[in-house]
């Protein structure tokens, strides 16, 4: 059978509404868009995802969430206040003790005092010593590490963060993580700032320890660095009290106070011969126990029971606040 044979078999052919479609720009793709009543459409082509496909974000989300747990801790204006406060305090202590030795023709007082007119190395003892028995310091930490939970759950904020897959686990872990890394910034900016002073205002060179003893500049500031990360040890531990204190309520400043009545509570039974028995087991018992370091020998016991004292205070309360958070309703 011919073709026109097929053709007349078939019945005329009647022209129907023509349909045309006309190319639309999408972002990475070219779509055929309908202009009459046809739906049919090409699957639109995304050139990005069939020649370059997309890689998974190399930072993992534990690292996200605590670079921005760390931005929210030094990025609210209430904590660069205390360590704007941190700061002035070095500046402040360091021009009326030259003032004070000046005319007076001595120091004389409190341990590393006497050694300050010689040597500038010494104002960072003084200060960090200042700094922790006058709870400037625990009150930095205490307001950061009470405000970690507590804040959250205050602002309503506790249980979105808990809806993002991160865990109460992880999520405690990440605020205490960002505690600690506030203390040793907090220390290490009171330990600098005096560092430069005390070369600016007094003396500097070989430095004379305790016992008599002469080391180089740079050995004695190697040994007031590690002062200072005890120091910051101490306060991480406070940073634990404070964070479970904060897991029990939805109050920033109940959870705050609470540190701050710990700390003077500890320092005050801490003076008294009465309790002797109990010093030992006191938080701020050891924040102070660092003089060893600059014996010759150096005399390692006291940083030993110290860090051994904050860590037992870590693991106790640390788990205080697992168990608290972990167990807990959160309905904000």
């Amino acid at each position: 059978m011919s073709a026109e044979d097929r053709s007349a078999e078939a019945g005329p052919v009647t022209a129907g509404p023509v349909t045309t479609r006309t190319a639309t720009a999408g972002p990475g793709s070219a779509r055929l868009a309908p202009d009459g009543p046809s739906t049919a459409v090409r699957p639109a082509l995304d050139w990005r995802d069939e020649r370059w496909p997309a890689r998974a974000n190399p930072v993992p989300a534990w690292l996200r969430f605590f670079n921005s747990e760390l931005r929210l801790v030094f990025g609210r204006a209430r904590n660069l206040a205390l360590l704007g406060v941190l700061a002035i305090v070095p500046v402040l202590l360091g021009i009326l003790l030259r003032v004070t030795i000046a005319s007076s023709g001595g120091p004389g007082g409190p341990p590393f005092l006497n050694q300050l007119a010689g040597n500038g190395v010494f104002l960072a003892l003084v200060v960090l010593t200042l700094t922790l028995t006058v709870l400037l310091l625990p009150l930095s930490v205490g307001v950061v590490s009470g405000d970690s939970i507590a804040g959250e759950a205050g602002h309503g904020t506790l249980r979105g963060l808990l809806t993002v897959p991160s865990g109460r686990t992880r999520l405690l872990a990440v605020k205490y993580t960002a505690i600690v890394v506030f203390s040793v910034a907090s220390c290490l900016l009171v330990t600098v700032v005096s560092l430069v002073m005390g070369l600016i205002l007094f003396p500097s060179g070989p430095v004379t320890l305790l016992s008599g003893t002469t080391v180089s500049l740079g050995a004695g500031v190697l040994r007031v660095l590690v002062v200072t990360l005890f120091a910051a040890a101490a306060m991480a531990s406070l940073g634990a009290i404070g964070l479970a204190a904060s897991t029990m309520t939805q109050h920033p400043v109940g959870a705050i106070a609470g540190v701050l009545i710990v700390t003077v509570a500890s320092e005050i039974c801490d003076q008294l011969p009465q309790l002797s028995a109990i010093h030992s087991y006191l938080p701020t018992h050891y924040w102070l126990t660092w003089d060893g370091l600059f014996r010759s020998p150096v005399d390692w016991s006291g940083v030993e029971h110290g860090l051994l004292s904050f860590a037992l205070y870590t693991v106790i309360f640390g788990a205080v606040a697992w168990a608290k958070l972990t167990s807990a309703d959160i309905t904000s």
